[in-house]
């Protein structure tokens, strides 16, 4: 396994995390589809990292292990400073972060903004910040129905290789994360809108990119079914010194189904912004 699962009271919010390793600490931000998780979506980073870092893996609010609660004023905003509180408590001051799609964009939202909360050294994007395609896949990842065949169509949209979703086991146990109590109503809440209101805008790709000062990667899958080709080049084009990767034969989770790949190119740039901070 390579990690211990942990639990503590964050601002009077159970929050589940994972953790392993010593040294400088990297925070890994896990993505916000129905059953997602730290440890569904970090499971083969971890030990990569660990063997060099001090790695921790919140479950974000309203996943895995942690209180399933929602902010229906500013839901973004809440999770970023569970984090933020989340790190504070455990005496981390200065961090890697690494997040895939919503806990990438949400570190995007974070680093950008007039007065960041999270204590950011170095930033790794992944799948996140792009404007995000209108198609079956983003559809299936909206109109989640807690059935098993509509997670598999989850997974089919998360992954580029067909075997994803042609494996039961790895689709079960998406399926039964979703499942957990509370888990579906914490995550479908957040996509509710009044009778007769129009579905609310995905997260636009237009930031104040140049408020980023810290080194900076960003991570696009070369197949990725959510997201347009470039997007990566273009975001990375617009913060100071930061540089960008495709990962090819990947979708939107390039760190599970390319993970050896994914995994060089982390403790690679790791082992270069140590040199820059």
């Amino acid at each position: 396994m390579g990690f211990e699962r942990k639990t503590m009271l964050v601002d009077g919010l159970t929050t589940g995390y994972l953790e392993a390793g010593e040294g400088d600490p990297v925070v890994l931000l896990h993505g916000g589809e129905f059953g997602a998780s730290a440890e569904l979506g970090w499971e083969r980073t971890i030990s990569a990292l660990a063997a060099h870092y001090r790695v921790l893996a919140p479950d974000m609010l309203g996943y895995g292990n942690s209180a399933k609660v929602i902010d229906f004023v500013d839901g973004r905003g809440m999770r970023i400073r569970h984090v933020a509180r989340f790190c504070d408590l455990l005496g981390i001051a200065s961090a890697h972060f690494v997040g895939n799609s919503m806990g990438a964009i949400n570190l995007l939202n974070d680093t950008t903004a007039e007065a960041p909360r999270l204590p950011v050294r170095g930033l790794t994007i992944i799948c996140g910040g792009g404007e995000i395609q209108q198609n079956k896949h983003f559809e299936a990842l909206q109109e989640y129905d807690a059935t098993y065949e509509a997670m598999r169509s989850i997974v089919e949209a998360l992954f580029y290789d067909s075997a994803y979703p042609g494996d039961e086991e790895y689709v079960r146990r998406r399926y039964e994360s979703s499942t957990a109590p509370g888990a579906w109503e914490a995550v479908a809440a957040a996509r509710f809108r009044r009778p007769g209101s129009s579905r609310p805008p995905t997260p636009s790709a237009t930031r104040a990119y140049e408020r980023i000062g810290v080194p900076t990667l960003v991570v696009e899958g070369g197949k990725d079914k959510l997201l347009p080709p470039g997007w990566a080049a273009e975001i990375a084009g617009q913060i100071d010194g930061a540089r960008s990767a495709v990962v090819d034969d990947a979708g939107h989770c390039p760190q599970i189904e390319q993970s050896s790949v994914v995994n060089e190119l982390l403790l690679d740039f790791l082992a270069k912004a140590a040199q820059k901070t």
